[in-house]
């Protein structure tokens, strides 16, 4: 994509804008929280109930992109969703009977070998 000369030094010389002054300070706070040893396991909802609870009025969708900007994600606790499909690399049981099924036409019964 091409800009014009004027409008890249323009903008490199241009203050940074309100939201990002406003995102650098949550962020500071927002790691000031989550490196606390207590804290350390709090997601999005509790880290914006804990700066909410301190006085910073943040919505928590902001707290929400700034802590997927920083990586930071809550603990999760307890067991993982087991799926039911087999992952491709696991190989499958033997079939130790040698057994093959044949069928003679389409919807009959399979006769053992």
């Amino acid at each position: 994509m091409k800009i014009a000369p004027q409008t890249y030094y323009a903008a490199r010389s241009r203050p940074p804008s309100a939201r990002s002054v406003r995102d650098a300070e949550l962020s500071k706070e927002i790691m000031r929280i989550h490196s606390h040893p207590r804290m350390r396991v709090y997601g999005i909802r509790k880290i914006h109930a804990q700066l909410v609870r301190e006085g910073i009025a943040v919505g928590k969708g902001r707290v929400e992109r700034l802590c997927r900007s920083l990586g930071i994600r809550g603990t999760v606790r307890g067991k993982y969703p087991r799926t039911t499909k087999p992952a491709p690399e696991t190989g499958r049981p033997l079939d130790l009977v040698q057994r093959e099924f044949t069928a003679t036409a389409p919807n009959q019964l399979c006769e053992y070998s």
